[in-house]
């Protein structure tokens, strides 16, 4: 079943003598539960894809459809809310709120969406991250590794249509690199969570399903 739909996303920065194509005519699918990893060197637009996948961004021209919707026909109010409800996302420095607990910052997304947290499900994601003994602590009580972590715990706990990892591993030693690689796997597997991750390292883009390189804002 496919979950995601690229089609000809562009994504233009400027004009005239100063204008960057960041993104030329993209289009690719995703079938649910897919783990995909994209890699390109810096500049390549694979920041600028994720972004405009999750709806973080809107495009120049082109259309995201996920989960057979058209998310850039929704006006910023609507998009915010899929975006909040429909995908996870992942970055390189956790963006984890320093005066809330793992806990807290897992369960987040629901107290923004004022929905009632599942004290089960909590448990057992909690107990899939390895953080069942640390759920009272603060983001600056936690290795890089557990605020990683924490971060991929709020991106799941709402069982969200597609997960964006934007360089998950780039800020972690290889040890943690290689947890949060795992923990990702797991996710899919267990989860049958669909999985868009961005990397620069090959040896850890390999453990995907699949790979789409970048180059001048291409698939090549």
């Amino acid at each position: 079943m496919e979950i995601l739909k690229v089609e000809n996303l562009t994504k233009i920065y400027g004009k005239d003598e100063n204008k960057v194509i960041a993104l030329d005519n993209v289009s690719f699918s995703v079938e649910k539960g897919e783990f995909i990893a994209i890699v390109g060197a810096s500049g390549s637009g694979k920041s600028t894809l994720l972004h405009l996948i999750g709806g973080v961004d809107r495009p120049s021209y082109g259309k995201v459809y996920i989960d057979g919707k058209d998310i850039y026909s929704f006006n910023d109010d609507k998009l915010a809310i899929f975006r909040r409800r429909q995908v996870g996302l992942i970055y390189q420095f956790y963006n984890l709120i320093p005066i809330l607990n793992v806990e807290e910052n897992i369960t987040l997304p629901l107290s923004l969406d004022n929905r009632e947290v599942n004290k089960g499900k909590l448990d057992e994601l909690l107990k899939l991250l390895g953080l069942e003994d640390r759920k009272t602590h603060l983001p600056n009580e936690l290795s890089g590794g557990q605020q990683q972590r924490t971060s991929i715990g709020r991106a799941l706990i709402t069982n969200p249509t597609i997960i964006l990892a934007d360089e998950p591993t780039g800020n972690l030693d290889s040890k943690a690199s290689e947890e949060i690689v795992e923990l990702l796997k797991r996710s899919n597997k267990d989860y049958k969570q669909t999985i868009i991750m961005i990397t620069h390292n090959l040896e850890i883009a390999k453990e995907a399903d699949r790979i789409i390189k970048l180059e001048d804002g291409k698939i090549v």
